[in-house]
């Protein structure tokens, strides 16, 4: 009875009821002077997309510095699916479905003739990868409209019940997209937590740890490789799915590019790599802090310091930058684990601490 309750009481369950209980609350809103509640829909999809790049980096061990791609395929295939443009007409859920099957197969087609490369040059080619999907998607303008991207992408269709009871349709569109996104987070981080415990979970620790060693007991690094970019890729295609029906647009492509692969990296380096509890932590640390604390400390550094409006240091997304590679460099000095370890990768380097 003690251990149920202790189960019950986890920190995961208390922060999930928190944000489930979060919108129906306005006032705290009021009381952060910012609307928070519209941050952490892009908190839950970067999150979302933390776990994809977890998949690829921290479970398999892949060098991967493009999972901005995946994001930027599963955000304009929604987007070809469903606005007006274009005859397909399928809607959110529709879409849902076809773009991180798109991302995927894009997964796919970058993995198989990268087979061979490892460390350096799979992040290398991973990375020329990224830039080639976001200036093809610059140039084909009579497909993605080039820099204008394209919308407007039409909300996800909710029963007629759920329509009526929220009169206020501004509202309806926040509440939809925002339990989308806690939804399809917690399923997906749920899922990842089964897939740990089954033997293709154990595989790609394994071929993470030693390739040569997983093929002499049997198994198959390229098989295993594809689907840890076959699964990467559709996560993040639905990572891209939400972000453009967020917005209402895919954005333009130029948003999609090495910043975006690169946070998400550091999102999982600070939580932990190949730590499922750590992506989530990291994520919800590092865009916290870019998209709640740095405009809170923005306003409040310009209303301290009114008469120099003009001094770039005043805005506090001008330094932020070099804060995240402070705090990275300090990361992987003092504690190159993470923020939330996987017991695993916390034992290994603790042991060669030891050993050292």
């Amino acid at each position: 009875m003690k251990a149920r309750l202790k189960e019950l009481v986890r920190f995961e369950t208390i922060a999930l009821v928190v944000l489930a209980i979060y919108p129906f609350f306005p006032f705290l809103d009021l009381a952060t002077g910012m609307a928070l509640r519209l941050q952490l829909i892009n908190i839950f999809i970067f999150a979302i997309l933390a776990l994809a790049l977890n998949v690829q980096v921290g479970y398999a061990g892949l060098q991967q510095l493009g999972i901005a791609a995946f994001f930027a395929i599963g955000a304009y295939a929604t987007g070809i699916l469903t606005v007006e443009k274009y005859p397909f007409q399928l809607g959110f859920w529709g879409a849902l479905f076809v773009a991180p099957a798109c991302a995927g197969l894009a997964g796919l087609a970058l993995g198989a003739p990268t087979l061979r490369l490892r460390g350096d040059y799979l992040a290398i080619v991973t990375l020329g990868f990224g830039e080639v999907v976001r200036i093809v998607l610059v140039n084909l303008e009579n497909i993605t409209d080039g820099p204008r991207g394209l919308n407007p992408i039409p909300e996800p269709w909710m029963p007629e019940v759920v329509r009526t009871s929220v009169t206020e349709a501004g509202r309806l569109r926040f509440l939809t997209i925002y339990f989308l996104s806690l939804l399809f987070l917690v399923g997906i981080a749920l899922v990842l937590h089964q897939l740990e415990k089954t033997r293709l979970g154990r595989s790609l620790v394994a071929l993470r740890e030693d390739e040569l060693a997983t093929a002499c007991m049997g198994l198959n690094p390229v098989r295993i490789k594809l689907i840890a970019l076959l699964v990467g890729a559709s996560i993040a295609g639905i990572a891209g799915a939400l972000y453009a029906t967020n917005l209402t647009t895919t954005a333009e492509p130029n948003t999609y590019d090495f910043n975006y692969s690169i946070m998400v990296l550091c999102c999982i380096i600070i939580g932990g790599v190949g730590s499922l509890r750590g992506a989530l932590l990291g994520a919800a640390v590092l865009l916290g802090f870019d998209n709640v604390v740095s405009p809170l400390i923005t306003e409040l550094l310009q209303k301290n310091f009114q008469a120099q409006t003009g001094n770039v240091l005043l805005s506090f997304n001008n330094w932020r930058w070099i804060i995240f590679g402070t705090a990275l460099v300090l990361m992987i000095r003092f504690r190159p684990e993470g923020l939330w370890p996987s017991s695993r990768h916390a034992a290994e380097l603790h042991h060669k601490e030891e050993t050292v």
